[in-house]
């Protein structure tokens, strides 16, 4: 009855798997929608917009800022009383009258004003706007990487998921074997040529390889969800692979780290911004030069305009002394900067040690490639040969069992050894790329 609850189950796990959506895909097309809608790379695509923005703010170095504006006023007040008539060119001899002077009536004015203001010298803006290029550079660049990432997460996910399809293949072929011997040991039971502990040894097998077909099927669905989440796609749909696994040679082009890798050189971009963003508060210290100007036009209407007038200029200023304000902030710019450095020369240190690595990886899992491939040959031939003699009798249940289980289990071995060997190409692709 346990047994008969458990072949249920298990059936009901496998209809449950087979009953779901399932998207046959290749890889090609997964990253063709891994582009186009990944979450990750639109993220990064709004950094890089967000980065020009804080560059195009920097135009304002060399452009001026125009202002227009429309007052209106009443006042009795005596200055503003004189000056809004003078500004309206209505001022007359009687209004010299102390009285009128002292004790104005109340005047309407209407001022409509344009105003300009030109950045001549500003030298501290001009590094501001060279640190800004060099983190959009840098930002560009680091999303590169991510795209680069991105692809790496695709080849290995797009792996996972063949391997998962393989362990449930070979543990399926592992469950007709181990029912199939079932079979026959219970036929070698009622015959009397083995005894009861042999077919229930047979049936705690059966038992073992339903157990770890119903995992492999858990981890079809895992990689199946995550290779939805890259594609930024429902997570409910199993994915089926239409490519399979197989040991591939990539073509590597190089065989060292490059400087002019997108990620290295977004870190150089990033210590160049450092160094102008010190310069410029270095330069906070020299004067400024701006031109200014407006034309304005006044009445006592609305927007008309019976009398006007401009002014212009330029205008040197110099900051001598803001407390300490401008020192602590060069002292910390000057300290970004340093670290920066440090960051950069770490940053390429670590990359060569993790390429070392990945180049030591790529070594072991082609020998053990070889191994396995061999021990999975051996492993096929011990099992043919024991289950001849254990259909013909002349051999031991626990020997029939124990070559079945290292069969399954070189298999298995075998495909994730392929699966390693793969992904340390693609990783080492990935660190040399340029």
């Amino acid at each position: 009855m346990k047994q008969l609850l458990l072949l249920i189950g298990f059936l009901s796990s496998t209809f449950f798997v087979r009953a779901q959506e399932v998207l046959h895909i290749t890889k090609e097309e997964v990253v063709t929608r891994v582009k186009e809608n990944n979450r990750a790379l639109k993220i990064s695509e709004q950094d890089v917009l967000a980065a020009k923005g804080d560059l195009n703010q920097t135009n304002s170095v060399f452009l001026p800022n125009i202002t227009a504006s429309h007052t209106g006023i009443a006042t009795t007040n005596p200055l503003m009383a004189f000056g809004s008539k003078l500004n309206q060119q209505i001022l007359t001899q009687a209004d010299f009258n102390p009285t009128l002077l002292n004790d104005p009536s109340q005047i309407e004015n209407f001022a409509t004003k344009f105003e300009i203001q030109q950045p001549l010298i500003n030298v501290d803006g001009f590094y501001q706007r060279k640190a800004a290029k060099a983190k959009f550079n840098a930002t560009s660049l680091q999303s590169e990487r991510t795209q680069d990432y991105i692809a790496l997460e695709v080849e290995k996910g797009y792996m996972q998921l063949q391997l998962a399809y393989k362990a449930v293949e070979v543990l399926n072929k592992a469950l007709e074997a181990a029912i199939a011997n079932k079979t026959i040991a219970g036929n070698s039971f009622k015959e009397g040529y083995i005894q009861r502990a042999d077919v229930l040894a047979v049936e705690v097998h059966v038992t073992e390889v339903q157990n770890h077909l119903q995992t492999a099927e858990s981890n079809v669905r895992n990689a199946s969800n995550y290779l939805s989440f890259l594609m930024n796609e429902e997570s409910d749909v199993i994915i089926q692979p239409l490519d399979s696994l197989a040991a591939i040679s990539y073509r590597l082009n190089n065989s060292t780290i490059s400087e002019e890798r997108s990620d290295i050189k977004a870190m150089e971009y990033g210590t160049q911004a450092y160094e102008k963003m010190y310069k410029a508060d270095r330069m906070t210290f020299l004067p400024r030069l701006n031109a200014f100007g407006s034309y304005e036009l006044y009445d006592d209407e609305i927007f008309q305009a019976d009398a006007n007038g401009y002014l212009f200029g330029a205008q040197l200023s110099w900051d001598l002394f803001q407390g300490s304000k401008r020192f602590g902030k060069a002292q910390k710019s000057k300290a970004e900067f340093e670290k920066s450095k440090l960051q950069y020369e770490q940053y390429v240190s670590q990359s060569q040690l993790e390429f070392n690595k990945a180049k030591r990886m790529l070594l072991d899992a082609e020998n053990k490639l070889k191994l396995t491939e061999l021990a999975l040959e051996q492993s096929k031939e011990s099992l043919r040969i024991r289950t001849n003699r254990f259909g013909e009798g002349l051999e031991k249940t626990s020997d029939l069992l124990m070559a079945e289980t290292q069969y399954a289990q070189k298999q298995l071995e075998y495909y994730q050894t392929v699966f390693e060997y793969n992904y340390a190409q693609a990783y080492l692709q990935f660190l040399t790329k340029e």
